[in-house]
This record gives structure tokens, sequence and C-alpha cells, in this order.
């Protein structure tokens, strides 16, 4: 989730977002499916009332993917109806009770209970032996110790952990070995000795670590902002002393100061006049409340979560540290070196990014690495610059200060920043966790092109404009994507979120459809 730049030394030139329908991960059709009946009237109507119902009858004919017992392995875990009456359900797959790692599937109604789409992926039952039976050899607490020990052999001790750690058994299919593996899956998530997020998958039989990666990647009082801008903030007063506490969104904003110490949160921002003049602390707090109000005023969100999330920030973290990162409980902003980074708090669609990094681990939970992770980095992009509107550059108002216009990437030419801009051109190597922030290059240009239009790689698209465009990306991120969805898995998913808010052949959807195939998708 760091936002400085990756220097690719190579730019070469799946768990694809499936129908169930098929083995072959191929797409439904665009007509709707309806269930197969024959069904009375009567019957029509009650399963319209019990959607749930019908969600469960149409995955009873799924034979290939689903044991008899559909209920027992697919749980709905979220339900959601947006402004054109679709109706989203994301499900979940268990097997002898234990979730399978990544095997979500998204069904989608209209509003006459027809089956439009069902996106995801799940394993074939051929695919879906669970090793000892689902049954561990060690305990959570050893699962744990164990991704303990792995961070501080790269560390050394460890300082006191930022979440609590907890381990979730899980049914896990390595892609690179082909096997699968019952695992624990825990996070190790400590700022010292150095800030550290590393995702873990621990063998719950011997203890050993299947796999593992890194989440934080290293390489109304008036204030001044970073830029000599004033603001306008929502605060609180507390006695004599007013605090940058704004209690009118959510559950509330809070920015606090590290005073360029490791410790979080810190102290809470305060001022005896309600004059701010923190201007890294004035920045990220009204930064905070504008991403907030852009998510509730554009999709009607309700924070992070959806429920109100807290959102808490920390400026002047460490010495002149160089970069800003969501940590899964707060977002945390390094002051930079005054020369290849100013303060970070100091620009809306760097704010935006992190927060929307918060956002997707609410809802696809994109896995922060290879591909999904590219998607992860792009939808922070996207929602980031899309916040703040002003051109179609991200960080631009951070990166060098000394030199004006640069940036950290550009949506409309990806190539500007080392970024591909076509799916053939795509960093295939190990570096940045399988090249998150490089590969990002391709869904931004995607998302420009269906935005802005234009001409790209003989392909023309007529654009739709940053709202509905954004629209359709939004809904794509919240309703259609799963944990580990590829480049092929959004395209499909983004094309059928257009078909399902403006219609199959609107020009939304052929938009966005001309859109990735401008990028080789």
């Amino acid at each position: 989730m760091k936002l400085t730049k990756i220097m690719p030394t190579i730019l070469a030139g799946a768990l694809l977002l499936t129908s169930l329908s098929s083995a072959a991960a191929m797409p439904l059709s665009d007509s709707s499916i309806p269930f197969e009946g024959p069904y009375t009237s009567e019957e029509s109507i009650l399963l319209n009332n019990n959607p749930d119902e019908m969600i469960y009858n149409f995955l009873a004919q799924q034979e290939q993917f689903l044991n008899a017992d559909v209920k027992g392995q697919l749980k709905i875990i979220k339900r959601n109806t947006d402004t054109s009456g679709i109706r989203h359900f994301r499900l979940k797959q268990y097997i002898k009770g234990v979730p399978v790692y990544g095997a979500e599937q998204t069904i989608h109604l209209d509003k006459n209970g027809a089956v439009t789409s069902a996106l995801g992926d799940l394993p074939p039952i051929e695919e879906q032996a669970v090793p000892n039976d689902g049954v561990p050899a060690i305990s959570a607490d050893d699962a744990i110790r164990a991704a303990e020990n792995e961070a501080t052999s790269r560390l050394g001790e460890l300082g006191a952990p930022e979440l609590e750690p907890k381990a979730e058994l899980n049914i896990y299919h390595h892609e690179d070995d082909g096997q699968t593996y019952l695992v624990y899956i825990t996070e190790v998530n400590v700022l010292e000795p150095s800030p550290l997020r590393t995702k873990y998958f621990i063998n719950a039989l011997d203890g050993s670590i299947v796999s593992q990666y890194d989440i934080i990647n290293f390489a109304t009082g008036t204030g001044t902002g970073v830029h000599g801008d004033t603001k306008t903030l929502t605060t609180t007063q507390s006695g004599s002393t007013y605090q940058l506490k704004d209690t009118t969104r959510g559950k509330g904003i809070q920015t606090y100061t590290a005073n360029n110490r490791s410790s979080l949160p810190g102290s809470l921002s305060t001022s005896s006049n309600n004059v701010w003049t923190d201007r890294a602390a004035v920045d990220a707090h009204a930064y905070a409340a504008a991403t907030y109000d852009f998510y509730k005023n554009k999709f009607n969100r309700n924070g992070i979560d959806g429920n109100g999330l807290l959102i808490r920030s920390t400026v002047h973290y460490g010495s002149n540290y160089k970069n800003a990162f969501w940590n899964g409980a707060q977002i945390v902003y390094g002051d930079g070196d005054g020369i290849e980074f100013g303060p970070f708090s100091g620009d809306l669609d760097v704010v935006g990014h992190e927060l929307t990094h918060g956002v997707i681990e609410y809802t696809a939970n994109l896995e922060y690495r290879n591909e999904p992770g590219a998607l992860n980095e792009a939808f922070a992009d996207i929602m980031g610059n899309t916040i703040e509107s002003k051109n179609w550059l991200l960080g631009d108002g951070i990166y060098t200060p000394n030199i004006p216009g640069d940036a950290l990437r550009s949506l409309s030419d990806p190539t500007l920043y080392n970024q591909p801009d076509k799916y053939s051109d795509r960093y295939t190597g190990s570096q940045d966790n399988g090249g998150v922030h490089i590969n990002s290059g391709i869904i931004n240009k995607a998302y420009y092109l269906a935005a802005q239009g234009g001409t790209h790689n003989g392909v023309t698209v007529s654009g739709i404009g940053r709202d509905k465009a954004v629209r359709i990306f939004y809904s794509t991120l919240v309703n259609y994507l799963t944990p580990t969805s590829k480049f092929a898995a959004a395209k499909t998913a983004t094309i059928q979120a257009a078909k399902d808010l403006y219609g199959a052949n609107s020009a939304e959807a052929t938009a966005i459809t001309k859109a990735y195939q401008a990028v080789g998708l």
C-alpha cells in the first residue's frame, strides 16, 4: 500500500472471475438466467420474496462445483441492493465446516429475480479434498508464534502488535505447487523495530510456512494546509482546548501527531484557539473528511467499513519517513524528506488512496500480491484520483515538491512513470509483491479511457465521464470482485457491473468493454 515509486527492471511484453456454469471459467451469457422450474405463479412470487432460497435453488444446479449440501457448503456473507434494483449476494465456501481461502462467489439478481451473473471462483469437486479431514495438528497460538518467529528473524525483537493476533483455519490451494493445505491464516502487524504487516499461511499440520506476503511493502476551525491554503475543519471543544476530532461523520474522524516518533496513534492534535498551524494535521483531518463525504454522497457508503468506522490518522510519523500506509487500524503519514517527498497528508488523492485501501479490505479484500494486488492498488488510485478530480495524476501534490508537474503515477499515461499501459507489457517478476504498483497502470488506463475516451492500441473508446465510470468501478469492487480476482476477472466483473447499472446494450457497457480491449484484455 505504499506510494513510493517502483522502478521496474523488467516490463515484459488463474483464478479468473468465473461463471458457475463453466469449469473453464467462461462468463455467463449476456441474457439473464432464470431459475429452472417449472414454477407456478404463486411459487415464483414466493421465491422472489425469498431471495436467499432463489440463490440456493440456482446453486443446487451447479453439480461440478458443489456437493449435495449446498447450504452447508456456501454461506451468504453479504447482501446489498444497489440503486438500479439489482440485488447482490456474496457467498463464501466451506468444506467440512472449514472456509476455503479465496473461494467466494457473487451472484446477482435483477428486479424480477432472474440471475444476471454468477461471478467468482470455486474449485471443482475433484479438487476439494481436505488434508487430515480438516482437523489441525497444531493450535492457533502455535501458528501465531510461528509467524512471529519468522518476522523476528527478519527484523529483530518485535514491538507490541497493532492488532490483536488471531489465526483462522482455512483450506488453501497453493497456485505455485498445486497442492492443497490445511492452514492457519494470521498476520504480524507491528511498528517496531520498523513498520511491518505480513500475512502468513501456516501449515496446520506441522507449523511450517506455506506462503507469506507483505501488505505494507517497504521500498469547524480554520487551519493552513501543507501548500499554504486555508481550510475549514470540524473540531471538538473540550474545556478550553480544541481537538482535531470530528463527531459529525460516522463514528468520528480523529487526527493525531506522532511527534516524529513511531508509537501510534500518538497524541490527539489540539489547539488553544481553534486556529490550526500544524499543516500536515490540517490536511490529514480535512482530507479524511472529504474522503468520507465522497463515499457517503456518491455511494451512500457510511465510511470505510460501511458502518461508520472511526477514521484515525497520525501525522509526523518517524523522522523524514517517506511513505504513508493503512495498517488495518488507521492511516499513517510520514513527513517526507522535503526533496523526494513532502508531507504525505498534503495531497487529497494520496489520502483518498490510502483510505480506499481500507474500503477494499472491507469489500473485495483483494489479496495484496500479483494481479489481485495490482487491482488493489489500481482501485485505490482510481478512487483517490476521482475524489480529488483535479487531473489524472496521483501524488503530484507531495512528490518532488521542488519539481512542478511531477507525480507518482498517471492514469492517462502510465508509461510516464514506468508503468505498462497494456496487458502484454505487464511485469511478471517477483519484486513489488509481483508488481502491485507497476501493473496497476493497466487498470488505471482502462478507467481513464472509460471516463475520458480516446484511442489506444487501435481501439477507440467513447468516454462516459468520471461520474458514471467511478460508479461502475465502485460497484465492481464492492459487489463483484473476490479476494483472488485477476485482471480477466476484473474485465468480466466491470462489464457486468456496467450492464447491471445501465443496461446490457448501453453506451456505458460498450465503453467499459472497449476500454479493457484497448489495454489488451
